[in-house]
């Protein structure tokens, strides 16, 4: 009798764990600066991240980001030990963008949290940037970027932390 419980327990841990490995939308809304309240920038950007499957003692959340609908030609800028800047070269049309964006939903739920991904738009360019300043873990260590860089035109991102 043990056995098909124990079976049925390990169905139900995979099976949780895989709905746990879905991509995420994570939703920044722009905000315009006071003084370019009438220029024209996007409303809002949508990223994505995505948990790895559980490995025990940490995790590791992949991000990307498809900016190609504002921007175009999209590098890396800078790094650091905490924090990664991509930049990209906006479309004419929002080109005057003067604004900056956190986010405000992860997974179509508010989120109420620090803004770990930011954008600022000025000078012709969008600076998306992941800073891990203040991110903490479960043991109160700073998470860790893990990977950065850019594949396609798009920005992508692995950071985590221990458990």
């Amino acid at each position: 009798m043990i056995r098909p419980l124990i079976g049925l327990g390990v169905v139900a841990l995979t099976a949780l764990t895989a709905a746990s490995v879905q991509a995420a939308p994570i939703e920044l809304h722009v905000f315009k600066a006071i003084d370019a309240a009438t220029i024209r920038c996007p409303e809002t950007v949508i990223l994505t991240e995505q948990p790895q499957p559980y490995r025990e003692g940490g995790f590791t959340i992949d991000g990307s980001a498809d900016l190609s609908q504002i921007a175009d030609r999209v590098t890396i800028a800078t790094m650091d030990d905490f924090s990664v800047t991509w930049v990209g070269k906006l479309k004419p049309v929002y080109r005057q963008c003067k604004a900056t964006a956190r986010i405000v939903k992860k997974d179509n739920e508010i989120h109420p949290g620090q803004s770990y991904l930011r954008l600022r738009f000025v000078g012709g360019n969008v600076y998306l940037i992941l800073d891990m300043t203040g991110m903490n873990d479960a043991n109160d260590l700073t998470a860790v970027i893990l990977r950065k860089g850019v594949r396609n035109g798009k920005p992508f991102w692995s950071w985590g932390g221990t458990d």
